[in-house]
């Protein structure tokens, strides 16, 4: 029709020109857009200018902003990637050429796939460089949105998410990267999409956002488009409030219990050893950007009672762990570990990436022989950096647990006959994992990773003398 015809001249009235181009910074960019048949004809030409207009706004280059576009509906498809167009006009040539999908509306598995393929060094993903992605869709998705949206916001993508018409507002929370109010945005219809764009580019654009907030930061505050980020002098880190500096980050660390559940515990030592463990979190800093905690129960098979991302104050987590229940039958004490490695110290699961240096702990506590080879994982998880610990009580293997345990073996692992015994635990567990000098033999690597775990240690010592004075154990 000839309304059809005329909406994307009329839009370009409502767009100002772009009279500035955006010299903040660079900034990989990735437009992931929703093709599915719900979108009109029309309307796909509308969301093509859109993305025109936006990126006419930018700096564009190999050294300055990237651009890339996905598009999906029951499949996802990349049209160009960040590394593909190094000038404005080939982009918008390519933006042109895009020919719609017109199927269903699979955002999560489009969003699994943007932070796989997109945002990677192959796709022209550069290190140190803000990654920005501008979901447009106008339909509920027909899969799961909220983990796979996490897990890349996770991994430092700042999400847009841009509903339109029919499009669910839970949903689009769900994909957004905080703050919703300037994140999530929802028209009535394709011909004002234009709203968001002037919006976001004023976010991008924004010359200095240190001169437009209260930022706080302690030492200097660096703006980056739309955002802007704390940094400390040499020698000092940004601590977990993002604002203030110190010579060590506060000491937090990733730790999963891997507790035995098999039956020869009996059920009422299994209940205390639910307590020791609740024991140890109240003495930890728990909290989303602090101490995280998760639990493995194993008997003959394994099963993760809640990750290291479930719960984020200390309550949540002692109230989870009261209410696990007793597994009983076997002891498969290799599976466990292959399962803590491959699983619960996964950055899906909550652990924090390795380049943060937030120590991984990994705690065992076992009564009896494992029915299976321990061998290969217990070395494997020591490779990959993981902090073992290995405490057994009863007919546990002394062999068994010093295998498990990271050097030097007499700090890391603990055994006592009964439960009635575990003063003796108590007693050896002050531990010092920081190096000690020794002419020079020994590097500290990461002496703030040492000031972490030596709090983990005396928190663990601290709970298990209480327990002792108790006569709980």
């Amino acid at each position: 029709t000839l309304g059809s015809l005329c909406l994307p001249i009329l839009l370009f009235f409502f767009l100002p020109e772009p009279a500035q181009k955006c010299k903040t910074g660079p900034v990989d960019l990735v437009f992931l857009i929703d093709s599915s048949r719900s979108v009109r004809p029309h309307e796909f030409e509308t969301m093509r200018k859109f993305m025109i207009d936006i990126i006419n706004t930018l700096d564009i280059g190999l050294n300055a902003t990237r651009v890339g576009v996905v598009q999906y509906s029951s499949q996802v498809r990349t049209e160009f990637t960040l590394k593909t167009h190094a000038r404005l006009s080939n982009i918008v040539k390519a933006i042109n050429q895009i020919i719609p999908l017109a199927q269903g509306t699979m955002t999560g598995l489009a969003i699994r796939y943007m932070m796989n393929e997109a945002f990677t060094p192959e796709a022209g993903d550069r290190p140190k460089v803000p990654n920005v992605a501008v979901i447009v869709t106008d339909g509920r998705p027909q899969d799961r949105v909220a983990e796979v949206a996490a897990e890349a916001r996770e991994k430092g993508i700042e999400i847009y998410a841009v509903g339109v018409a029919r499009a669910d507002m839970t949903s689009l929370r769900a994909m957004a990267s905080p703050p919703f109010e300037d994140h999530v945005f929802l028209v009535e219809s394709f011909d004002l999409i234009h709203q968001f764009g002037i919006q976001f580019q004023d976010k991008l654009c924004d010359m200095n956002m240190c001169n437009t907030v209260e930022h706080g930061c302690e030492y200097q505050c660096v703006s980056t488009p739309g955002s802007y980020h704390c940094i400390c002098p040499e020698g000092q880190l940004l601590q977990d409030d993002g604002k203030s500096c110190g010579t060590c980050k506060s000491a937090n660390i990733d730790l999963v219990l891997l507790i035995d559940g098999s039956k020869s515990v009996r059920p009422q030592n299994f209940e205390l050893v639910k307590k020791f463990v609740n024991q140890v979190v109240d003495s930890l800093d728990v909290s989303a950007h602090g101490t995280r905690v998760g639990l493995v129960q194993y008997s003959s098979r394994v099963r993760t009672e809640f990750p290291l991302n479930m719960y984020h104050t200390a309550d949540e987590i002692k109230a989870a762990v009261m209410k696990v229940d007793y597994m009983e039958k076997g002891t498969m004490t290799g599976l466990a570990l292959k399962h803590m490695l491959e699983n619960s110290f996964s950055e899906a699961e909550g652990a924090r990436p390795l380049s943060r240096n937030i120590p991984r702990i990994g705690l065992v506590f076992t009564d009896g022989r494992s029915q299976d080879d321990i061998t290969e994982y217990a070395k494997k998880a020591k490779e990959a950096g993981i902090n073992m610990y290995a405490v057994g009580v009863g007919k546990a293997v002394e062999d068994e647990l010093r295998e498990i345990a990271s050097e030097p073996v007499e700090k890391h692992f603990y055994y006592t006959t009964d439960f009635t015994a575990i003063s003796t635990i108590a007693e050896n567990l002050k531990l010092n994992v920081c190096p000690e000098e020794s002419q020079g033999e020994i590097e500290v690597k990461n002496p703030c990773a040492c000031e972490s775990l030596v709090e983990f240690q005396q928190a663990t010592m601290n709970s298990l003398e209480q327990l002792t004075q108790k006569h709980i154990l």
